[in-house]
C-alpha cells in the first residue's frame, strides 16, 4: 500500500510547475533518491517507457509535456519504484552483454558482475571454435546468449528447471536472433543425456544461504528465492553441480562458478576435493571474489 503522505507527493508533481519532461525528472528525482542510488536514471527510464522512446529523446525534448494518460502511467510506475520494485521488473527489459533481455519474476535479473564470468570464459577460450558449451541454470538465457553472441560456432545447451525461465530465455534467444542455442527445462543434469560431453560448463546457481540479511534488502526482496538460496552455507548446489560435472566433461574440460564474494576458498576446496585441477578465482567490478573455474583432469 502508498501511504497517503507518499500519495499526496505523488500527486502534487502534476501542480509543480508542469508536465513536462525536465520537471518530472526534477521531482521524481527527488521523490527516488532516499531509496535509490540511481535516481535519476531511474526516473528517466520510467520516462522513456511510458514514453516509448529512447533516453536521448528526454535530452532533446526536455519542455515536451506529457498527456494526462502518459503522466497517470508514470506515477504508476514511480510508485512501484518507489516501493523499492527493480526497475527491471517494472520496464521488463534489462541490457546485459549489450544484448536487451526480456526478464521477469520467474527469473533473477541479470547483473554486470555476472559479465566477469562472460568475461573469463571469452579470455579462456579465445579464437576457439566449435565448443560445445552447457549453461545450467540459465534464467533469462543471459551467459548462454551473451557467449553465442560472441561465438557463432560454439554448440550451446542451456537448461533451467523452472519452466517459465526456459520460456522466457526462449524468448530472448529469438529477439536476440540467437536461437541456434539449445534451450530446454532440466533440474541441473537430469535432462542431459547421459552420453553428452561439454568441453565447457558455465553456472550462476543459488549460492546465498537462507539466512543472509541481504535477502531483506534491495532487489532479492523481488527475485524469486529458488534462484538464490542454497542449503549448506549456500555451496549444495555448487557441490552437486561440480560433482556430476565430472561425468559430463570432454578430457581437459572446464567448469566455470558464479558464486558469492566470501565463498572463493570453499568453491576452489570443492573443485580441488573432486579431481579438477589448479583451481582459480576471479574478482568482480568491485573487487569481490565472484568466479572460480578448474579443468577436469
Amino acid at each position: 500500500m502508498v501511504s497517503k503522505t507518499l500519495d499526496l507527493q505523488i500527486r502534487r508533481l502534476s501542480l509543480i510547475g508542469d508536465n513536462s519532461i525536465a520537471n518530472l525528472i526534477t521531482h521524481g528525482q527527488k521523490l527516488l533518491q532516499i531509496g535509490s542510488d540511481s535516481a535519476k536514471l531511474d526516473t528517466e527510464i520510467l520516462l522513456s517507457f511510458v514514453l516509448d522512446k529512447d533516453r536521448s529523446f528526454l535530452l532533446t525534448w526536455p519542455e515536451k509535456k506529457l498527456n494526462d494518460t502518459q503522466l497517470h502511467d508514470f506515477f504508476q510506475l514511480l510508485i512501484r519504484r518507489i516501493q523499492g520494485e527493480p526497475i527491471a521488473y517494472i520496464v521488463g527489459v534489462k541490457e546485459f552483454w549489450s544484448l536487451p533481455l526480456w526478464v521477469s519474476k520467474a527469473t533473477l535479473i541479470p547483473r554486470p558482475d555476472t559479465e566477469t564470468l562472460v568475461e573469463s570464459v571469452l579470455e579462456h577460450y579465445s579464437g576457439r571454435k566449435n565448443i560445445n558449451c552447457l549453461d545450467l541454470g540459465t534464467g533469462t538465457g543471459a551467459i548462454a546468449l551473451a557467449l553465442a553472441s560472441e561465438n557463432p560456432t560454439w554448440k550451446i545447451d542451456a537448461v533451467d528447471f523452472s519452466m517459465d525461465a526456459v520460456e522466457l530465455a526462449q524468448r530472448n534467444a529469438k529477439k536476440c536472433q540467437l536461437a541456434h542455442v539449445n534451450i530446454f527445462q532440466s533440474d541441473w543434469f537430469s535432462q542431459i543425456e547421459n552420453n553428452k560431453q561439454y568441453d565447457l560448463i558455465v553456472s550462476n546457481p543459488p549460492y546465498i544461504d537462507g539466512n543472509d540479511k541481504n535477502l531483506t534488502e534491495g532487489d532479492v526482496r523481488f527475485e524469486p528465492a529458488s534462484a538464490l538460496i542454497a542449503t549448506d552455507n549456500g555451496l549444495a548446489d555448487i557441490k552437486h553441480i561440480a560433482n556430476i560435472a565430472r561425468n559430463f566433461l570432454t578430457a581437459h574440460g572446464q567448469l566455470f562458478f558464479e558464486h558469492g564474494f566470501e565463498q572463493g576458498d570453499d568453491v576452489r576446496s570443492i573443485l580441488e576435493n573432486l579431481g579438477f585441477l589448479a583451481p582459480q578465482t576471479k574478482q568482480d567490478l568491485n573487487g569481490h571474489d565472484r568466479i572460480t573455474w578448474a579443468t577436469f583432469s
